[in-house]
């Protein structure tokens, strides 16, 4: 008969290479884990247990959860993979947004909306033959509530059967990439922009987020009067609106952007982007934290493609830091699925999504060994069909290695989310399972600020502040 007390220390060891299995908690920490033990084994024996249900029909659930309202109080820590484009609820853009002067729709005729600000009727184009002034159309409507509503339903993917709307990744790919091009037109609007992407900052701040990274395109803003503002002027408007935040709200740390670029552009579009990208980071060297290609990546071109524009920095002698989206995939062994090797050999700093990674041991060793954190985005990757039981994803690996790993939200208001809890959410109680603990959740916190591009010395401090918030929420959580 085996040992018990080597079947002991056989478990034991396991536990300790878990993300947070070599967390030392206090007794007021392990009396909070104990707690959420409990509510786990409370929730996972429940009728519909909503890791294993889409999570557009979990959502309802997840918000009467006990563990839930916990998550949201939980100081997360840093948001280091959202694109800015998804950054604030559909509800806001269109209940403030679409309600201010000057605002022109059209319907286009792949069933879509365009919005476009102007001071006069805007000329057609090839997508938009005729644009109306929304308020004048509101006027017509008498009772706007419905039509709002299906405003909003352009702009997200939220909808009450998934199962029949999305019936595969090609239709709801199609519907996500909709939903980003018709909320452009009201974002890029300049006086729009700064407003939106405080309430950003705001959202996140009530989610109990302290630091954002944005990957953005720094789309063309717009005037009224169709003026077109450069690259440079949306980031010094990020840099203004981020230290008026952080005034706001001191327990703030601040923002950094990832300048982003679509994977279906040219060689030569993706080389001066590259270009573009490295002067910027000159110039706006507190800003700027490096480079992303984005976009689909089953239907882009593979990293590789593009070698010669990457390669760029490295021949000029020059650091760009890389951030790939890589492995956001479930096609094993097509010239996508070796994005994750390309994406190590480009020297990424982090790597986006990495759905793939547990089936690549090369470079699962080399991103272990080099600190290369990999950003878990997990109902993305549901909503988008990779997965649709979250008690089956691949991070499951990842986490019980103890992978170097954050939690992010990627689009949350395309999956009618805001800030990072429902992902927590699901990570903890769908992707970890009974083994996750609180010791999990607290080198998951830690790590986005470790893994984030800030400087050593705002690491140490995020890391301060960090620990003060999460002091308060273990009291705060233990009186109640």
């Amino acid at each position: 008969m085996p040992d018990p007390a080597q079947r002991e220390m056989l478990m034991r060891q396991e536990a300790s290479r878990q993300t947070g299995g070599q967390v030392a908690l206090t007794a007021a920490e392990q009396c909070l884990d104990a707690r959420l033990h409990r509510l786990k084994e409370q929730e996972m024996s429940a009728a519909l247990f909503p890791p294993t249900l889409h999570f557009f029909k979990a959502k309802p659930l997840i918000e009467q959860s006990t563990i839930f309202r916990l998550l949201q109080k939980m100081p997360k820590g840093a948001a280091l993979h959202i694109h800015s484009s998804t950054l604030v609820g559909v509800d806001w853009l269109v209940k403030n947004v679409t309600y201010r002067p000057n605002c022109y729709i059209c319907f286009t005729w792949d069933n879509s909306v365009r919005f476009l600000f102007s001071d006069r009727q805007p000329f057609p184009r090839w997508d938009c033959f005729y644009w109306q002034l929304l308020r004048t159309l509101r006027a017509r409507i008498g009772d706007p509530t419905e039509f709002d509503n299906s405003l909003m339903q352009h702009l997200t993917l939220l909808t009450d059967d998934p199962d029949s709307a999305y019936p595969s990744q090609d239709i709801v790919w199609e519907k996500f990439e909709k939903a980003f091009i018709a909320a452009a037109g009201l974002i890029t609007h300049a006086p729009v922009l700064r407003d939106y992407f405080y309430k950003g900052l705001e959202e996140l701040h009530q989610d109990n987020i302290m630091y954002l990274e944005l990957r953005s395109g720094l789309s063309r803003t717009y005037e009224l009067d169709g003026t077109i503002h450069d690259k440079a002027w949306t980031l010094k408007t990020f840099q203004v609106v981020t230290k008026k935040f952080t005034a706001d709200h001191p327990d703030f740390l601040g923002t950094r952007v990832i300048i982003s670029v679509h994977r279906a552009l040219s060689v030569s579009e993706v080389k001066a982007a590259v270009k573009e990208a490295i002067q910027l980071q000159k110039d706006f060297p507190d800003v700027v934290a490096g480079f992303d290609m984005v976009g689909r990546e089953d239907s882009g071109r593979p990293l590789w493609y593009f070698r010669e524009a990457l390669s760029l920095p490295a021949d000029l002698g020059v650091t760009l830091p890389y951030y790939f989206h890589a492995g956001e995939t479930d096609d094993e062994g097509t010239g996508v699925d070796q994005n994750l090797l390309d994406a190590l050999l480009f020297n990424t700093t982090r790597i986006g999504h990495g759905f793939a990674l547990a089936r690549h041991p090369v470079a699962k060793e080399i991103s272990r060994k080099q600190s290369v954190a990999v950003e878990v985005c997990p109902v993305s990757n549901q909503v988008l069909k990779l997965i649709s039981d979250l008690r089956n994803h691949p991070a499951a690996v990842l986490m019980f290695e103890g992978h170097p790993m954050v939690i992010s939200s990627d689009d949350p208001s395309l999956f009618g989310t805001t800030g990072l809890s429902y992902d927590f959410y699901q990570a903890f109680v769908g992707i970890g399972g009974l083994k996750a603990n609180l010791g999990t959740l607290k080198e998951l916190a830690v790590n986005s600020i470790k893994y984030s591009s800030l400087p050593p010395p705002l690491k140490e401090r995020g890391r301060h502040m960090w620990q003060d918030k999460w002091d308060a929420f273990i009291t705060e959580s233990l009186e109640h």
